[in-house]
């Protein structure tokens, strides 16, 4: 009987360490895909913006109207995140979109003296700082994933603000909201991506878009507070 149980024991354990290993086999391929995901999210982006550059004008007349498509691009991509092909075709259709959003933002700063200096250094420390907190939540020991319901209310604040700022068009709130954001989007990044290597999402595409708004608000709130400077310069 000692000797059954203990190879009943060795059994049981066997297969536990192959669940295990499984496990983490499927969570190494979840991660995978999540940042490729990502990465070609961030290829389509650009695409539109380049587009949108030729444009700028005509996406401002329309800016609202894309602004809708976009959100409702959103809305449909979680809608059907677990239908292949339509999936990705909503997914890179909402960040082609958003990057031609991007694009009378972009052509304001270029505008400026110096305007592409500022956007190659606005995307560059936001690629820098993605990277170092991406890296930073995935090797330290401090749990990140409990901050959601205060990253939330944080950034109702920070949409309700900006919405005002529409009307007062103060360029001091607008440091203020743009440096909040950077601050919030930059806990989004730890956040989402200690989210993405536990397996808290149900599918690549939910991580991949967490990731990209993240990446996409951070690069955005650095270019106003960049720009900002570089006007009053």
């Amino acid at each position: 009987m000692g000797l059954y149980n203990r190879k009943y024991i060795n059994d049981s354990a066997q297969e536990n360490s192959y669940e295990q290993t499984q496990s983490k086999s499927s969570l190494g391929i979840f991660i995978k895909q999540t940042y490729q995901l990502f990465a070609a999210s961030l290829l389509a982006a650009t695409a539109g913006a380049y587009v949108g550059l030729g444009m700028a004008e005509a996406i401002s007349s329309w800016f609202f109207g894309l602004v809708i498509l976009e959100f409702g691009l959103l809305f449909g991509l979680y809608a059907a995140k677990k239908k292949a092909g339509l999936n990705l075709i909503l997914l890179f259709g909402f960040t082609f979109v958003s990057g031609l959003t991007l694009a009378p933002l972009l052509t304001n700063i270029l505008g400026m003296a110096g305007g592409a200096s500022i956007i190659a250094n606005a995307f560059m420390l936001t690629t820098v700082a993605f990277g170092g907190l991406s890296m930073f939540a995935m090797n330290t020991k401090r749990d990140f994933s409990v901050m959601g319901k205060m990253l939330f209310i944080t950034l109702i604040v920070v949409v309700v603000a900006s919405l005002m700022n529409i009307f007062f068009q103060s360029s001091l709130l607008q440091l203020v909201i743009a440096s909040i954001s950077a601050i919030l989007f930059s806990a989004f990044i730890l956040y989402d991506t200690q989210n993405i290597i536990k397996g808290r999402y149900e599918t690549p595409i939910e991580g991949a878009i967490a990731l990209y708004l993240d990446f996409l608000n951070l690069f955005i709130s650095l270019l106003q507070i960049l720009g900002i400077f570089g006007r009053d310069e």
